[in-house]
């Protein structure tokens, strides 16, 4: 018996069929939510998963804006961003993002679980977060996804 391995032609003509899920972020820790994202995008839930394939499926994540974190990281988390100049350091608290743009937080958290490099480029573009209830993607009929697995 030889073994099957999951090839990018097998997913391009659809031999491997994509789903689409549905995440409602309202209530939800954000790290073990963004895990459960992470597994999902790179397709590792699924029995074939090959390691240089990406055979995941898409996400859809809404209500981002009442994503809940433990402890007290809403007063003390930040995030950074560097332009490369001196002085060129930036810092935002988690409040002040969760004003300005939720969805940040949300892709934020999942692109730090993916691995670095190309493939999972592409994994993360299979991710769509949006801050309120409302989504365009209901012609694709996405079911909800089960947190614990």
């Amino acid at each position: 018996m030889k073994t099957w391995v999951a090839r990018k032609e097998d997913v391009d003509t659809g031999v491997i069929p994509r789903k689409w899920y549905v995440v409602d972020a309202d209530g939800l820790t954000l790290g073990r939510m963004a895990t459960r994202i992470a597994t999902v995008l790179r397709g590792r839930h699924k029995a074939i998963w090959t390691p240089h394939v990406d055979v995941g499926d898409f996400v859809v994540v809404i209500n981002a804006d009442r994503v809940n974190v433990t402890g007290k990281k809403r007063q003390q988390k930040h995030y950074h961003n560097y332009s490369g100049y001196p002085g060129g350091l930036r810092s935002i608290s988690f409040e002040d993002q969760m004003e300005r743009d939720s969805r940040r937080i949300i892709k934020q958290a999942v692109q730090g679980m993916l691995p670095k490099n190309r493939l999972a480029k592409r994994q993360f573009l299979k991710l769509k977060v949006y801050p309120g209830a409302e989504h365009p993607h209901a012609a694709q009929q996405p079911e909800p996804l089960p947190m614990q697995d």
